[in-house]
């Protein structure tokens, strides 16, 4: 489960940043690349922030 919701929100933020980029800001892209590092790094350390907050707030894995 907290797979599904950790994959929906990166791609609600990215698709966010860059109807916001076309629309606002160019700026906004810096949005896109946090998530992008951010999955990138999960990829490596097997540690995301997101899994923890999730588990905090009692999601099941």
């Amino acid at each position: 489960m907290q797979e599904r919701i950790v994959r929906a929100v990166a791609g609600i933020l990215i698709l966010l940043s860059i109807i916001l980029s076309l629309t606002v800001d160019v700026k906004w892209l810096y949005l896109t690349g946090f998530v992008g590092l951010n999955l990138l790094q999960s990829s490596i350390t097997k540690w995301c922030l997101m899994n923890t907050i999730l588990t905090k707030l009692g999601v099941p894995k």
